[in-house]
């Protein structure tokens, strides 16, 4: 479990700590508040942590691995021209920022840094006492399913101008089904998906991706973007990817979608949470910080420990508020926006 984040000097944050809960943790701002770059930090070095452990590169973490492999995963995530560049750029002159990621158990903590002048260069501190077990999963705002055929293998061997979470997550998408002994919790978590989509989803011999209705394999280009989206969830329940503890990082989840599959998506994070997976979500969609609130409080997902993030910028860079409900952490501007609109709607009826 990611336990806390600290960012120093990165991007558009000076000094800003989260302290995140098991279950799910939202991140609410407007555009351009760094929201994304919350999620692909910590996504960075959970994703370095468990490829070590995947690869044996050594029984214990060591700090010339993370030097290494850090370095070349924030730039294939980030995707700056020089590290350099994630350091805040408000501040004037040669300027260090430090990033700090701590998971429970205690003892489980990464500390690095860089400078302005670094171009692939990262300073590493302290190293975890060992590595991270599961592999983080990351889906952006994008669907993945009908670029999958040969995008990871291409990703590999030509520059594409798209981040390495695409191809991280198209990589889990082509794995192959769960153990049996995860069969319970897969089923539990696919049935309402595979309802909501009206079938269930395959892997077909040519490499592509079918949602199989009534026996009938329907290519996924076919298919509404909204089911594609709750697809790929249900593609990673099947594999275990999302079965059997874990991360999640789901930036902007209702991105592309009508209300009626928002409410979908928010059943399935909490379902996601109550099943053991942590979820991050970047949000600033009042329709699913709302839906997730009434979920919340039904007594099917009671048990689910949540945590909200409020992004407000300052002269000083971005601050952070946290808070245990979505009213506890400030005005955010795109939300008091689409309250407005509502009184301002009401208002036009009335008359």
């Amino acid at each position: 479990m990611l336990h806390s984040l600290t960012l120093r000097n990165f991007t558009a944050f000076v000094d800003a700590e989260f302290k995140f809960s098991s279950g799910l943790n939202v991140i609410v701002g407007e555009n351009g508040a760094g929201k994304t770059h919350i999620l692909k930090a910590a996504y960075s070095c959970c994703s370095v942590g468990t490829k070590g452990s995947k690869e044996l590169i050594s029984p214990n973490p060591t700090k010339s691995y993370f030097q290494t492999y850090l370095a070349l995963k924030f730039l294939a995530v980030f995707k700056p021209d020089e590290l350099g560049h994630l350091v805040n750029r408000e501040q004037r002159g040669r300027q260090r920022c430090e990033v700090k990621c701590a998971l429970s158990p205690p003892g489980r903590e990464l500390v690095f840094s860089l400078h302005t002048a670094s171009k692939s260069e990262i300073t590493v501190e302290k190293v975890p006492s060992t590595w991270f077990k599961k592999p983080p999963v990351y889906l952006p705002t994008n669907e993945l399913l009908t670029i999958y055929p040969g995008f990871a293998s291409l990703y590999d061997t030509a520059h594409l101008p798209f981040d390495e979470t695409w191809r991280d997550t198209c990589v889990l998408l082509g794995a192959p089904l769960a153990k049996v002994q995860q069969e319970k919790t897969v089923k539990y978590l696919l049935k309402p998906l595979e309802e909501a989509m009206g079938g269930s989803l395959v892997l077909g011999s040519s490499g592509r991706f079918y949602l199989v209705v009534d026996g009938v394999n329907m290519e996924m280009h076919l298919v509404a973007e909204g089911l594609r989206k709750l697809a790929m969830i249900a593609r990673l329940v099947a594999t275990g990817s999302l079965a059997d503890k874990g991360i999640l990082f789901w930036d902007e989840p209702e991105a592309n979608l009508n209300p009626k599959f928002v409410k979908i998506v928010a059943r399935t994070i909490l379902s996601l949470c109550q099943s053991g997976i942590q979820v991050f979500i970047a949000s600033h969609s009042l329709f699913l910080l709302r839906e997730l609130d009434i979920l919340l409080h039904n007594e099917d997902f009671k048990g689910v420990e949540a945590r909200f993030f409020g992004l407000h910028r300052s002269e000083t860079g971005v601050r952070v508020e946290p808070g245990n409900t979505v009213d506890g952490i400030g005005n955010i501007d795109a939300l008091d926006e689409e309250l407005m609109q509502s009184d301002r709607y009401m208002e036009v009826e009335a008359r």
